[in-house]
């Protein structure tokens, strides 16, 4: 493992198949339980419809840590507990019991064969930029969200 300087980063969280909700409580209490790392803060859930996906709709959020993890070790970390709520990868972008995926990692731009921060895809989906902009408004421009209005996402209690 290796421990460096503390970085703010953002996890994207997101479930669709099994209890959902209790999937991201649980995942959210494993991010406060990361070596080396704190959760800082957590976005409200959302509800949104799958993208590029099939199956039930999906539950969101997005978490801000502080951690000394590098990148590679914090996806590792996030790998395991996507294991550990029974993820399985049988195609790209299946239904999950868990989903975690490192949205920014402090100013880093990362591109390696298994990891690339900004996640690529984070400026495209609603269920990103909604929860993101809850947590950090500066972080997410009006013409980002006006460019995912049309996706399906709404706000969920609890």
């Amino acid at each position: 493992m290796v421990l460096r300087d503390p970085v703010r980063a953002y996890i994207g969280l997101g479930a669709n198949l099994g209890d959902p909700m209790v999937a991201l409580r649980t995942a959210l209490e494993g991010l406060e339980r990361l070596p080396a790392s704190r959760l800082v803060r957590a976005s409200g859930f959302f509800g949104s419809t799958p993208v590029d996906s099939t199956g039930p709709d999906y539950v969101n959020a997005v978490a801000e840590i502080s951690t000394c993890l590098s990148a590679p070790d914090l996806l590792v970390a996030l790998q395991q507990q996507e294991l550990q709520a029974g993820r399985e990868r049988p195609y790209r972008n299946a239904p999950r019991t868990l989903d975690l995926d490192i949205l920014l990692y402090g100013s880093a731009r990362i591109a390696s064969p298994a990891l690339t921060v900004p996640h690529p895809r984070m400026r495209e989906r609603a269920f990103v930029l909604m929860p993101l902009a809850e947590l950090d408004p500066e972080r997410v421009t009006p013409a980002e969200l006006d460019a995912v209005r049309d996706q399906a996402i709404w706000r969920l209690a609890g």
